[in-house]
């Protein structure tokens, strides 16, 4: 990843350890949040890594010795794709707004609906490293974030539910 995106704490000899951390935060200069780029990784099935941890705006790499090598390089096919989507952002080709980032996560329903957006169909609902087959849709596009998590929701039975139940 080095040369695409800035890595933090590597050894004196360019290494890290069992885990890398990216840098994203260089991005939020032309509207690229670590958000974002989180919501992109589900566009090609990956669950997100640990943002913002244990530096704010920071993505924690971290993979597992279940993953196979092939998976790692479908991994890694993504984050270089996501970082072209973010050079055409640096070069003005186009707005964060108007970007396949900003709209991630795609759903089937912006497979199927009148686009009108300002990247192709296919780029955003089969990035480079999605899979076409067997293609993991989430349920919903993006969601406030912050707004969930200040206001929070429970849909939980009400308590008297539960005493009955135990009865």
């Amino acid at each position: 990843m080095a040369g695409h995106y800035p890595i933090l704490f590597m050894g004196n000899r360019g290494r890290v350890a069992h885990e890398c951390i990216l840098d994203t935060r260089p991005f939020a200069e032309v509207g690229v949040t670590v958000d974002d780029i989180a919501k992109r990784l589900i566009d090609n099935g990956f669950h997100a890594p640990t943002m913002s941890w244990p530096v704010t705006g920071t993505l924690m790499v971290e993979p597992t010795e279940s993953e196979t090598k092939a998976e790692i390089d479908r991994f890694i096919t993504a984050l270089l794709a996501i970082r072209d989507e973010i050079r055409a952002v640096e070069k003005g080709e186009i707005t964060a707004e108007a970007s396949p980032l900003r709209h991630a996560p795609h759903t089937v329903n912006d497979l199927v609906a009148d686009w009108d957006r300002a990247y192709s169909r296919e780029a955003g609902c089969f990035p480079p490293g999605a899979f076409r087959v067997d293609k993991y849709w989430p349920p919903v596009g993006r969601v406030d974030n912050v707004f969930g998590d200040r206001n929070l929701i429970c849909t939980c039975p009400p308590l008297e539910a539960y005493a009955q139940a135990a009865e």
